[in-house]
């Protein structure tokens, strides 16, 4: 079995904070300079589940909530075991006139999703 990429568009905050929590943690899953970004990582989760015991705590579960054309929510879709793989640079341009906000794309893998309503009865 095999479930499809979860891959969001972001709106990227003003200190760049969501962006760089991201890219960290990306940056601790390959340790792309030295091993010491993965143990860093490890050390500086936060995250509680079953992958705490292994000392691979790398993992989320992440919850997308879907909206009516009233912008209420209807649906959750749950997201197990996400980690992400893919984000997109940030595009700097001198010669734009316009206020333009900067967006990232961040693509996720996960193991398994369910779909439930508010009270988180499955589908």
């Amino acid at each position: 079995m095999d479930f499809g990429d979860l891959t969001l568009r972001f709106l990227v905050d003003e200190n760049l904070e969501n962006f760089m929590e991201i890219q960290n943690w990306i940056r601790g899953l390959g340790y792309p300079e030295e091993v010491q970004e993965f143990r860093d990582l490890e050390a500086g989760g936060l995250l509680q589940g079953r992958y705490t015991k292994d000392r691979q705590n790398i993992y989320s579960d992440g919850t997308l909530q879907i909206l009516s054309s009233n912008l209420v929510a209807k649906f959750n879709v749950n997201f197990k075991d996400l980690f992400p793989y893919s984000l997109t640079t940030l595009t700097f341009d001198a010669t734009d006139t316009d206020i333009q906000y900067f967006t990232a794309d961040v693509s996720f893998k996960y193991t398994s999703y369910n779909i439930s309503n508010l009270s988180g009865t499955p589908l």
